[in-house]
């Protein structure tokens, strides 16, 4: 890991993953959105909630995301379902300006890449008012519903859209989910309030504040 202002200059591709990166996980937003997963699972399965939030851990740590293991133990709509998992208030976000001038100072592209839906994506980036930065959403259903961290939705990602792995640099707040893109070259930036105690060698960079990361790294002028 590297302490002080970032030297990003080499970047000419901004990567972000969508939820808890670009909004706080102090919102709470991500724990609807598991709690109407572990609903739809109780409601499709007839498991308890105990169960089914244990059934939906499962799925996490073995497929990345709750849908494939979906997929894999029912015979359920991906559309249908994920659409479930995504209608939950979103209240607790908003504009973030800060965060809007932060991106405005980035040179280059920028992508999302996210294991959620194209439709919920889109909200989210409507509602905190950054979607025009963004270039792409690279999202489940164009990853064939394959999550991250398998290397394969990387690979689709970057055939996609044309990255240059050397040259671009990943916002996450999973660990898990930089490990392989660290081994493909990419630059890898741990962020939220957990980064600077998480345990990931192959993190370059630690910020528990998105917003003062960027506007604080070293970039193309």
């Amino acid at each position: 890991m590297t302490t002080g202002p970032a030297d990003l200059r080499h970047i000419e591709t901004w990567l972000f993953d969508l939820d808890d990166t670009l909004y706080p996980l102090e919102s709470g937003l991500m724990d609807l959105i598991r709690g109407k997963i572990a609903a739809t699972i109780m409601r499709i399965t007839g498991l308890d909630e105990v169960t089914a939030r244990e059934t939906q851990r499962g799925w996490l740590m073995e497929h990345g995301a709750a849908l494939p293991g979906f997929m894999a133990a029912y015979k359920v709509d991906p559309a249908e379902v994920l659409a479930e998992f995504h209608d939950v208030p979103i209240d607790a976000i908003g504009p973030d300006p800060a965060l809007d001038a932060a991106l405005g100072r980035l040179p280059g592209r920028k992508l999302i890449f996210t294991n959620g839906s194209a439709a919920h994506a889109d909200r989210i980036l409507e509602r905190i008012g950054i979607a025009h930065h963004f270039e792409a959403v690279f999202h489940i259903e164009a990853a064939q519903l394959v999550p991250k961290p398998a290397p394969e939705t990387f690979d689709a990602m970057i055939r996609a859209h044309g990255v240059d792995p050397k040259r671009t640099c990943f916002f996450e707040d999973s660990p898990l989910n930089l490990r392989h893109a660290a081994d493909l070259g990419m630059t890898c930036v741990l962020v939220g309030p957990h980064a600077l105690a998480a345990e990931a060698p192959w993190v370059a960079y630690r910020s528990a504040d998105l917003v003062d990361f960027l506007t604080r790294a070293r970039v193309r002028s």
